[in-house]
């Protein structure tokens, strides 16, 4: 018998385990389908402080995962389904900390203030900052953003280490007006800047090896199982009661006094789907005893809609000897469109695409949406069986905004793009598709590193043979001239083409006890059930202007504190 059972091994569940463990009286399980990281003994590719070997691992990816991002039309059951994409989501102790980008930072104080207006009572930015300070120890700045004493470590790339092609991208961005901000963790404003990021000595540090260390896993009070694959919570009446998990392939059931789900934003609300608390009309479909009617469990997904501008890399502008970081700079601007708030836009500058001999060579100018207002996506469960993935549609560029801001935002980086600085260390932009042959030369293996070699070659040959090499095997269906001189096509790639930054979200908010959209309320405590809890993404009442596995980690301190 647990006080506590955390279903979800990932960032808010390593800092749920580490801080509610703290008590010796709180008798703690963490349950996580993926593999251990064990300290100091991490798989080389996560501990890596370049992401891309990880990201594409599938020993660390729920493989089965995929997801629609194109608009889902439902009054016209006609029209043609979107492609379904692979949608990558961690499945490894630290969760998405252990594979992502590592980018730390934190969005506009006006989000947590938009938070509390939708009913997250206690969530603005005044309440929200202790806990973003209480996450981290930066290694660089102090002061009244920062904090110094946290589990996670984070810093940036000095400038004497970018790579020329960060430096050209630079100037570029100077020429065009944009201001330096040596600490994008600081006032939030307009300008360009080293990205800050989760590292230390130029090693990720997810936050199992931040909050999961050797003296947090001696603790006697807390027990980490992993290979544990939790199929479906128990209940008496409204009562969580226990989990019935796979353990190593054998069926187990755990009991404890409350349980907590951290299992992300496609993932936890699939759980609570399954277990009969959800949308009555959908559970009755799939023949699910409705156990609590909750309209908000799995509605109104987000993620940040992205678009990528990508070109060849000239020799002597690549990665260097300095830091194995492909993310050195970012921006983060205002689209001037009416009502929205300043910094709704970001641009990561990233000068190496992927961990092979051709993402060596192609650099990109990533942009995407900050403050997004597409929020109809959601999370359906496909089959009641716990082994099946949910169907997941983003539906990301449902509100005109966000797609009148990403052809807006594709210009910029193709001015930018364009000039002289950029134009001096790279050749042959064109508008990238992360599509699934891209996906298929991403995976970690012999075959791949063998055909990108020889292609590097040839790419690095006569700007001839290049340029036929980037048209015929790297270019999917626009060009830069075309998306430059027609409007229509630059609309029709950024409709095909948009994906999400893998920041999925809110599809179990926080709000208002009277709003029937709220699935949970400001401690996380699932409306109507006792002894259940959600601690991750899925409760952010609006997905923040920021990568979001820092927001993650302030929720779970938050409500960690909360519960005492």
């Amino acid at each position: 018998m647990y006080d506590t059972i955390i279903v979800g091994g990932g960032s808010a569940g390593s800092v749920m385990a580490h801080r509610l463990s703290a008590k010796g009286a709180n008798k703690i399980l963490l349950c996580e389908a993926g593999q251990d990281t064990p300290p100091g003994n991490e798989p080389p590719e996560i501990r890596d402080s370049y992401s891309g070997k990880a990201y594409f691992d599938p020993r660390f990816n729920w493989t089965e995962l995929k997801v629609t991002t194109q608009v889902v039309s439902h009054n016209n059951p006609q029209a043609d389904y979107p492609p379904l994409r692979k949608y990558e989501q961690a499945r490894v102790l630290g969760g998405g900390s252990s594979i992502n980008g590592q980018l730390a930072n934190r969005g506009a104080p006006t989000d947590y203030d938009e938070w509390e207006a939708r009913g997250a009572k206690g969530w603005g930015w005044k309440d929200v900052l202790p806990y973003f300070r209480k996450v981290e120890r930066d290694l660089d700045f102090d002061g009244p953003f920062h904090g110094k004493d946290g589990r996670i470590p984070v810093r940036r790339i000095p400038r004497q280490h970018w790579t020329r092609h960060s430096l050209a991208v630079a100037e570029a961005l100077e020429r065009a007006g944009y201001p330096f901000l040596p600490d994008q963790n600081g006032e939030f404003v307009d300008g360009y800047f080293p990205i800050t990021h989760s590292n230390q000595a130029e090693q990720r540090v997810s936050a199992a090896m931040g909050y999961l260390d050797r003296e947090t896993r001696a603790r006697a009070n807390l027990t980490i199982l992993t290979n544990t694959h939790v199929k479906a919570l128990l209940f008496e009446g409204t009562r969580c009661i226990g989990v019935k998990a796979l353990v190593d392939g054998r069926e187990q059931e755990f009991r404890g006094n409350e349980m907590i789900l951290s299992c992300g934003a496609i993932h936890s609300p699939a759980h609570l789907l399954r277990a009969g608390i959800g949308p009555v009309g959908q559970l009755k479909d799939l023949g699910i005893p409705a156990i609590m009617g909750l309209e908000g469990v799995g509605q109104r997904l987000m993620d940040h809609p992205s678009i990528s501008l990508s070109s060849f890399v000239r020799a002597g502008a690549r990665m260097n000897e300095h830091t194995r970081r492909h993310i050195q700079v970012g921006l983060r601007y205002s689209s001037g469109l009416s009502g929205v708030p300043d910094g709704d836009m970001f641009v990561a500058v990233l000068s190496k695409s992927a961990w092979h001999a051709v993402g060596e060579q192609i650099a990109s100018l990533l942009t995407f949406v900050n403050k997004t207002y597409s929020e109809t996506g959601q999370v359906k469960l496909a089959s009641r069986d716990p082994l099946k993935e949910p169907t997941v549609q983003f539906n990301l560029l449902s509100d005109r905004r966000d797609l009148d801001r990403l052809m807006s935002g594709f210009r910029m980086t193709a001015a930018l793009q364009m000039s002289a600085s950029l134009s001096a260390v790279t050749d042959k932009p064109f508008p990238a598709s992360y599509s699934d042959r891209v996906r298929k030369i991403g995976v970690v293996n012999a075959r791949n590193k063998v055909l990108t070699t020889i292609a590097a070659a040839l790419m690095d040959g006569p700007a001839a043979l290049r340029s036929y090499m980037i048209d015929h095997f790297v270019v999917e269906g626009f060009t830069f001239d075309q998306v430059m001189g027609d409007d229509e096509a630059l609309e029709a790639f950024v409709r095909k083409a948009t994906i999400g930054v893998w920041h999925a979200s809110c599809s179990c908010r926080m709000g208002r006890p009277d709003d029937p959209m709220a699935v949970v309320d400001t401690r996380g405590r699932v409306k109507g059930i006792q002894g259940l809890r959600v601690v991750d993404a899925s409760i952010f009442p609006v997905v923040p202007c920021a990568n979001t596995n820092f927001p993650t980690l302030m929720a779970a301190e938050k409500i960690a504190e909360a519960m005492g």
